[in-house]
């Protein structure tokens, strides 16, 4: 079964990591959409037209699901191409409510995209939850530039995380929701910035728990001898290039760095 994974960048193979350790008999697509990344400081309308833009392309790849590996292109368009297209579409939500759920009504920091924070769908969430009194919100725009750059824990990160995380008393919070699938990259240099009560929480296996459900799909009982077919594409372009296999390559193995953290 085909299965595709779309994003604004190089952020949503965290999902797809995660998906090939689980479902490793699977063929997966992968979409990048390297040429308009980021999504999360644009207008709405335009993150909507690169959203139907990728799906167009999908389609035309035979793929049976579609998971929206992008917080941001969730939070805008999903409830549209769900309208639009017929094809089970799996969305990414903030984890907020698994956050609350793991670790009681202590504070709970939720970081994303200003087109994510902003967006009515997670305020909407936060409210149906009843706990907009313990949820913090804040955005991170400038960790999807660094990511795209794999510059994960230079001075330049570890400043700009500091300033940013710095007006938070962390001895208040349980945890820090990664509301971006980009973030998953600098697990590490924030755990060096975080006190060890606060604990990361992201949507990854929440989302993949829904497509298994949608496609009555089972996790795999060993991926020992296993290695999922999986297909390349930056903004519609197959991509071939050893050197850019191997740039995806770093990605995934610093993925396997951050997994456990």
């Amino acid at each position: 079964m085909k299965i595709a994974f779309f994003d604004s960048g190089i952020g949503g193979l965290s999902v797809l990591h995660h998906a090939m350790r689980i479902l490793p008999d699977e063929e997966f697509i992968f979409f990048a959409d390297e040429d308009n990344v980021p999504y999360g400081t644009k207008p709405r309308e335009l993150v909507m037209k690169y959203v139907d833009d990728a799906f167009k392309f999908l389609l035309t790849l035979n793929v049976k699901a579609i998971v929206v590996a992008c917080n941001t292109a969730t939070s805008v368009a999903v409830k549209e191409m769900r309208r639009r297209y017929e094809l089970p579409i799996i969305g990414m939500e903030p984890a907020i409510k698994r956050a609350l759920d793991l670790y009681g009504d202590k504070r709970v920091l939720v970081t994303a995209t200003p087109i994510t924070i902003n967006g009515e769908k997670i305020h909407s969430l936060i409210d149906r939850l009843g706990k907009r009194d313990i949820v913090d919100l804040l955005a991170l725009p400038q960790l999807v530039d660094f990511a795209e750059r794999q510059d994960f824990s230079s001075k330049k990160v570890a400043d700009y995380l500091r300033e940013q995380l710095k007006p938070y008393d962390f001895k208040e919070y349980s945890s820090l929701v990664l509301g971006c699938t980009h973030f998953n990259y600098f697990k590490d240099t924030m755990r060096k910035l975080l006190p060890d009560n606060v604990q990361f929480v992201d949507g990854n296996e929440g989302t993949l728990k829904e497509l298994m459900r949608r496609l009555d799909l089972s996790p795999a009982n060993s991926i020992e001898n296993h290695k999922p077919k999986v297909e390349y594409y930056f903004s519609g372009r197959r991509v071939t290039s050893a050197d850019e296999l191997e740039t995806i390559n770093v990605y995934l193995n610093r993925l396997d760095d951050m997994f456990l953290l």
